[in-house]
């Protein structure tokens, strides 16, 4: 009988590498990596989609998103405590769309947990940054790179029942007036 179980171990341990190859520095250094290769992975897919949108005024946009279209306010995603937003980089936008100040491009840094955050979707944040000019009439003005982000805040108008004007479908701009009968205008910036 015990030759039995012995010969049963034998045949086990034949398809199993050598405990000593597991146990090696060499094999405790391949499931560190596996290991520290699933956290990042759980981590970079756990992370939130995040649109950014410049402002001219951070005041008024915090009335707007929170008073008008209702979102609640969101945790700054933990993927931006590292610096994620500097590699987009704020020297890479037409200085059109800065403030009329032209010092302020050069002496402000921007930082990743600056601004507003907002909860667009269940996976999906909103970041408000100020640095967009005052639009014509002197009119609020939010300006956004990504057609996705002002396509969903456009719904969220709409679903308010909020008044509004699309003035042009490519690049996307629409005015909408807030509680206050200012007018905002959202406008798509084309690359």
């Amino acid at each position: 009988m015990l030759s039995g179980i012995l010969m049963n171990i034998a045949w086990f341990a034949a398809f199993l590498p050598g405990l000593d190859t597991v146990f090696s520095t060499q094999g405790i250094m391949v499931l560190l990596l596996v290991a520290y290769a699933g956290a990042m992975w759980m981590f970079l897919t756990s992370a939130p989609k995040v649109h950014t949108i410049m402002v001219s005024d951070l005041e008024v946009a915090r009335q707007f998103y929170e008073g008008v279209l209702n979102l609640s306010v969101a945790e700054v995603p933990l993927h931006y405590y590292y610096n994620y937003e500097q590699s987009l980089g704020a020297t890479g936008i037409d200085p059109l769309y800065m403030s009329a100040n032209p010092g302020m491009a050069t002496t402000s840094s921007f930082s990743g947990s600056e601004g507003l955050w907002y909860q667009l979707k269940k996976n999906t944040q909103l970041h408000i940054i100020a640095g967009a000019n005052h639009g014509h009439k002197d009119r609020q003005r939010h300006v956004c790179f990504d057609r996705d982000c002002l396509e969903q805040i456009l719904m969220q108008v709409q679903a308010r029942r909020l008044k509004f004007k699309v003035r042009r479908t490519k690049p996307l701009n629409f005015l909408v007036k807030d509680l206050d009968e200012r007018v905002i205008e959202m406008a798509e910036v084309s690359n």
